[in-house]
């Protein structure tokens, strides 16, 4: 069955639910028609119309409470349903709730004035109906000819469809007319921030705030656009006025709170990250990213009572599956501390096991890749291409894998005079995914052999557009940056024949430990999916080793390895080699890194912040005896690593 025939299938039988439901609530069966109701819920959570159904339910049976409930939750996830905020304006009239129900009044009010066709397409988008939303969206655009409205909600579908550049051109198309209309502002915004183009975000951020200098969801999209940035000290300030008019309890606090904390923790003021934190839990005590967060601060250990609220949380039986899957990380992490390697070793276990449930990463297309990549990046291409890519030697590529210590070695090379650190750049892998296209499931480049039709006038070209668009992260004025995306491994040719003079920095750490530091980190991206799973991050070093050889059989000398396990013994000698391979004079800043004030986003942002120590080398052993299917897996790559 293709995908399109399975969501047709799911659209069909969650329809014939719902007509079921409403079938039965007419003849006024309502506790039958709940019972269905459930079995929809179960099967579609996120279904707006199966709540407002519910609503009606509980209306019939006379339970306002139930019913406010349901239909709350329905405008929550579907603003666009009349008969939902209708009954809600009753429902709070009806308990003397004025408030509220002028509220509900005046967003009736609002849907009523639009085109109903309009109100309908808004809804079903809501719903994830896409083609039927599309349909009738260009049905009024064909009988009415354009308008603002009409062509924004096309936008919005088609974006949601996949088709982004055709959603990025309408919503342009509307603001050349309609420059005033904020809502498609907003969009087109959001779109730019999802797009990996922050500074234009930003600036269109700032103009929906010229306007509205205190609208909400307008601050919130210009702090987004300054986390993108990597510009985290306005984000706080910005949270905590956004605070000052949001209730002390609730989803929204929670959230503010969470974000707040974070940009402190980035910063490095992680008192007050804690205090953050603490108050999202207070806001909200089942936040399950909240209590990861905590856990995520390393040097963060939980009381007693907090494990035990942990526990009682994850005990829960409606949790959502990220909600457990952060719980377990959380008291992976929480056990760890306490000395219960096996307790938490069955946290670690479960929350990796839930959380590659959700992805659809496979080993085999990493293994492919690596493969195709050895075949079309050929000592012959680059000697060909020797005079390719353009002249700057401004970048200075650390990369490698997760977990692997290059955090601390970007810290390092930031605290020389001469280097600012940005931050995980995706430029580089943006470029591959254009040039050789992407795998759907892992991201990784599917046809490396397109280099093969690049000019060296298109090499040079890419890499001055690398040089512009990753000049908004240097704000330090600095001769050179780093861009630390540990991926970038894959695109080293790549990286090569656009930027020549690029320095590349290849971060190495011993297999057991990088990869038992992977499977204990939930991390924030989907790029790094291979790390929940034993078989799945052990084939996976093995291809970065492979690919690492190949390259330099390539390009000998490009690439400078550095092995974290030599850093820790040796600090001040591999910092003047990593030094000397730049092209930088020796610092003695850079041995004293960890007093370095700058944004850190890693997971290690806390350890960098202190002095380099032996602590993290052989943390792997006290988990030994649930690893030996990962030394199995890793095979001659225990040995082979230091090659």
């Amino acid at each position: 069955m293709t995908a399109a025939a399975e969501v047709d299938g799911g659209a069909t039988q969650r329809n014939d639910l719902l007509r079921q439901a409403r079938d039965l609530r007419v003849a006024r069966r309502a506790p039958e028609a709940l019972a269905v109701l459930e079995q929809l819920q179960a099967l579609y959570p996120g279904f707006s119309r199966g709540l407002q159904e519910r609503g009606h339910c509980h209306v019939v049976m006379g339970d306002a409470a139930a019913a406010l409930e349901a239909l709350r939750e329905a405008v929550r996830l579907n603003p666009s349903l009349p008969a939902s905020w209708d009954m809600l304006e009753q429902l709070h009239r009806m308990r003397g709730e004025t408030g509220p129900a002028d509220g509900a009044a005046q967003r009736l009010a609002m849907l009523r004035r639009l085109p109903p066709e309009i109100v309908a397409a808004d809804s079903l988008l809501a719903d994830g109906d896409l083609a039927e939303a599309e349909t009738v969206v260009r049905d009024v655009l064909y009988r009415q000819g354009p308008s603002a409205g009409a062509l924004r909600l096309l936008a919005r579908i088609r974006e949601a469809s996949g088709a982004s550049d055709e959603a990025q051109a309408l919503l342009e198309g509307v603001l050349e007319t309609a420059p005033d209309y904020d809502a498609a502002r907003f969009d087109y915004a959001m779109m730019l921030l999802q797009r990996q183009k922050p500074q234009a975000a930003r600036r269109e951020a700032e103009r929906l705030l010229q306007r509205e200098p205190e609208r909400r969801e307008h601050l919130k999209l210009f702090a987004a656009a300054c986390v993108a940035l990597g510009d985290y000290e306005p984000v706080i300030e910005i949270y905590r006025r956004l605070l000052d008019g949001a209730p002390v309890v609730g989803a929204e606090t929670a959230e503010l709170r969470l974000w707040r904390a974070n940009a402190l923790k980035v910063t490095g003021r992680l008192e007050e990250a804690v205090a953050d934190y603490r108050a999202a839990l207070a806001a909200r005590p089942d936040y399950g990213v909240a209590w990861f967060s905590l856990a995520n601060l390393k040097l963060h250990s939980f009381s007693d009572a907090d494990v035990e609220r942990l526990q009682a949380a994850a005990a829960r039986t409606d949790l959502q599956d990220m909600d457990r899957v952060y719980l377990a990380f959380a008291l992976g992490k929480a056990l760890e501390d306490r000395a219960d390697y096996a307790g938490s070793w069955r946290w670690y276990a479960q929350g990796n096991e839930v959380r590659r449930s959700l992805g659809r990463y496979r080993p085999e297309v990493a293994e492919a890749c690596a493969a195709r990549t050895t075949q079309a990046f050929t000592a012959e291409v680059f000697n060909d291409r020797a005079d390719c890519g353009a002249p700057d030697a401004d970048p200075i590529f650390v990369l490698g894998l997760p977990r692997s210590g290059s955090t601390l070695i970007e810290q390092i090379l930031a605290s020389h005079s001469q280097v600012e650190g940005t931050q995980e750049l995706t430029e580089i892998g943006r470029y591959a995914g254009e040039l050789f296209g992407r795998d759907p499931d892992c991201g990784l480049p599917v046809r490396p052999e397109a280099v093969l039709q690049m000019s060296a006038a298109e090499a040079r070209a890419l890499g001055e557009r690398f040089l512009a668009e990753t000049r908004t992260y240097r704000r330090e004025g600095r001769p050179f940056f780093i861009d630390k995306m540990p991926n970038n491994f894959w695109y080293i040719g790549l990286i090569h024949l656009i930027l020549p003079k690029a320095k590349i920095i290849d971060v190495r750490r011993e297999p057991m430990a990088c990869c038992f530091s992977n499977l204990k980190q939930l991390f924030g991206t989907t790029n790094q999916e291979f790390t929940y799973d034993i078989d799945a991050i052990a084939r996976y070093y093995r291809s970065y080793l492979d690919l690492m050889r190949h390259w330099d059989e390539v390009l000998p000398g490009r690439v400078l390895r550095v092995q974290y396990e030599d850093m820790v013994e040796d600090l001040e000698g591999g910092v003047r080699r990593m030094l000397e391979h730049c092209g930088l004079a020796f610092e003695p800043a850079c041995l004293d890194f960890h007093q370095t004030r700058r944004s850190v986003r890693t997971p290690s942002s806390e350890q960098v912040r202190r002095p380099i120590s032996r602590d993290g080398l052989a943390q792997w052993r006290n988990y030994e005896p649930w690893l030996a299917p990962l030394q199995a897996a890793l095979g001659d790559a225990l040995i082979r690593y230091r090659d």
